[in-house]
């Protein structure tokens, strides 16, 4: 191409201009789009609150030391004094709690959970040893599951279920925009009445074990029983809300 035959758009280019897009091409230098970072599967989500099974096997650690502890120094094996017996099965569990904590520290892991975790064992323990009687060890947790329930009953009395607030903030980058979608609302409602049944069945249960004084077998129940319904709670309710989008994509 001969001078003075470029096309407009090149005869009106600057040098500065042509400069530039040299230094672009060369460096292979590319906008950066503001693109929103992908949520991960609400599942793995799910696994995160939960702790993962590390979690729930730490989290069971503390409450089946406080047993075993309470057995062996109980009248079952050792025989020592009731309280005597009581101040090693709660020694065993919140020193249990803070080796859990300490380790996850000098691994540099995240602490959350096991803070969380010997909140309650240190909570439990203050009950039991201001009574004297191991079985109000697990009476926090007891009245703390039946609160939840008694929480969620009342979101879906006022139809704001909580469960679908909790999808919007985990699997829905924040947006409550369910509220507009009457197949999800009513899906929620449902979810969270189950979850009212679930944490019902679950202190029900040790409420009334722990009515009978059967200290021992609440914390058998609550390792072998509470931790399974729960975990199960949450796998249909991924399952469930994943279902009803489905459903509602391919209806689209």
């Amino acid at each position: 191409m001969t001078p003075g035959n470029e096309p407009r758009h090149v005869a009106h280019e600057t040098v500065e201009e042509r400069l530039a897009e040299e230094v672009v091409e060369e460096l292979d230098l590319k906008p950066v789009e503001d693109e929103e970072e992908p949520l991960p599967p609400l599942s793995e989500q799910i696994a995160e609150q939960l702790g993962g099974v590390r979690g729930l096997i730490e989290s069971s650690v503390p409450v089946l030391a406080f047993v075993l502890f309470n057995v062996l120094f109980g009248e079952s094996v050792i025989g020592l004094e009731k309280r005597t017996a009581l101040l090693w099965a709660i020694i065993g569990s919140v020193g249990s709690a803070l080796a859990i904590g300490a380790v996850r520290l000098a691994r540099k892991q995240p602490v959350r959970h096991a803070v969380n975790g010997l909140f309650g064992i240190a909570l439990g323990a203050y009950f039991a040893w201001r009574s004297g009687d191991a079985k109000n060890f697990y009476l926090p947790g007891i009245l703390l599951t039946f609160g939840q329930a008694a929480v969620l009953l009342v979101s879906v009395a006022f139809r704001k279920p909580l469960i679908g607030y909790a999808w919007g903030i985990m699997a829905n980058k924040g947006r409550q925009d369910w509220f507009g979608n009457s197949r999800l609302f009513r899906a929620f409602q449902w979810l969270t009445l189950l979850w009212v049944v679930s944490l019902g069945l679950r202190a029900g249960i040790q409420f009334y074990l722990w009515k009978l004084g059967e200290a021992n077998a609440l914390g058998v129940v609550r390792i072998l029983i509470s931790w399974p319904i729960y975990a199960a709670t949450f796998a249909f309710t991924a399952w469930f809300i994943h279902r009803v989008n489905s459903t509602q994509e391919d209806a689209a």
